[in-house]
């Protein structure tokens, strides 16, 4: 069998050598070569032609951003970055997905991680995940219908909508993994700011960088997006992303009102949050009508929570396409159990959404 073949950039010489000791701990990955920055690395995918690039953010001369521009505009090659768990790790990840980049790491301890053979098996797997990607799927540019950002002030003005969701008893819930922060992106900002039911999202990420998707998603959407937090009531026009770490449910209390809860239950389907987590306690849910989606991802979590949504919710259930999601497994999971009433590329999520949400 062919061997996957990895080119491993990192500024640190000892980050060097340790990601290519575990990677080629695994008999399916051969490290081609190794490169100390941004500008090396750009030379040397020219020059091997690697099948997958890990890649730090924290590096001289060219970063990592700056170089992972410039590898997907001029030689596109399935990138995973590593990165560190400062506020700003998380927000420079979260550009890198934007940019381009399949799926990221984070480093355990910062920069020069003394412990990174405990994420071992997280990167042998993702690397293998990401010889699999179709780079024409994650790196389209992103299109927003309603407006272009090009600085601070030009942000959409988001008026306050302080009602409470359960007087529309319309809810929508969105589970999504590898690829998913872009998809988020194309179908969250095609929102009008008059999208009323809130929304409920899960993608996997680890703690540290859901609240930067959040913070990045508000600044470029209508509705307002936040990272959800235990304990607070449900309000109208807001999606709420699950933290890392930790499961979201939605339940309803005794006076009726949608109320979130967080858990540290142990992780299902090897994801904690899990799709199938809040799809199923939404499921439980009387008398609301329930549109719900699961988009781009690895393995099928959220098939099952989604077969009980429509099982016990009147509403309907999505599925991205094969054409446009960057790995069709989670998409391919609902609909090999035919619990998916529509089929639809990522571009037309948004809209699918809206008109059975009316």
């Amino acid at each position: 069998m062919k061997k996957i073949n990895v080119l491993v950039v990192d500024d640190s010489a000892f980050m060097r050598k340790m990601i290519s000791n575990i990677l080629t701990s695994d008999e399916e990955i051969n490290v081609i070569s190794t490169a100390k920055n941004g500008k090396e690395a750009i030379e040397k995918i020219i020059q091997l032609k690697p099948d997958v690039v890990t890649l730090d953010i924290e590096m001289p001369l060219l970063n990592g951003l700056e170089a992972l521009k410039v590898i997907m505009k001029d030689c596109p090659v399935p990138i995973i970055m590593l990165s560190s768990l400062t506020s700003e790790g998380a927000s420079s990840t979260i550009t890198a997905l934007e940019y381009g980049a399949v799926d990221f790491i984070p480093k355990p301890s910062g920069s020069i991680s003394l412990d990174i053979d405990t994420i071992s098996e997280q990167l042998i797997k993702k690397v293998k995940i990401a010889v699999t990607v179709n780079l024409k799927k994650v790196n389209p540019p992103l299109k927003t219908r309603h407006f272009s950002i090009s600085k601070e002030e030009d942000l959409p003005i988001k008026k306050e909508i302080n009602t409470m969701a359960n007087h529309f008893k319309k809810i929508v819930c969105i589970g999504t993994s590898t690829g998913g922060p872009r998809a988020l992106q194309e179908v969250l900002t095609n929102f009008p700011e008059d999208f009323m039911p809130p929304i409920f999202i899960v993608q996997h990420m680890p703690a540290g960088f859901t609240n930067s998707l959040a913070v990045r998603l508000n600044k470029l959407s209508k509705i307002h997006v936040k990272e959800a937090e235990n304990g607070e009531y449900v309000a109208n026009s807001t999606a709420y992303i699950a933290p890392g770490g930790y499961h979201m449910k939605v339940i309803a209390n005794h006076n009726h009102n949608l109320i979130i809860e967080l858990t540290e239950e142990p992780a299902q389907n090897g994801h904690r949050p899990s799709v199938d987590v809040l799809f199923e306690s939404i499921s439980k849910l009387v008398n609301y009508e329930v549109t719900s989606a699961i988009l781009t991802g690895m393995g099928s979590d959220g098939a099952k929570g989604m077969k009980l949504i429509k099982q016990h919710c009147k509403g309907t259930t999505i599925a991205e396409s094969e054409e446009t999601s960057v790995v069709f497994g989670m998409p391919k999971a609902a609909v090999l159990i035919n619990t998916v009433d529509e089929i639809v590329p990522i571009g037309q999520v948004a809209d699918t959404i809206i008109k059975h949400s009316k």
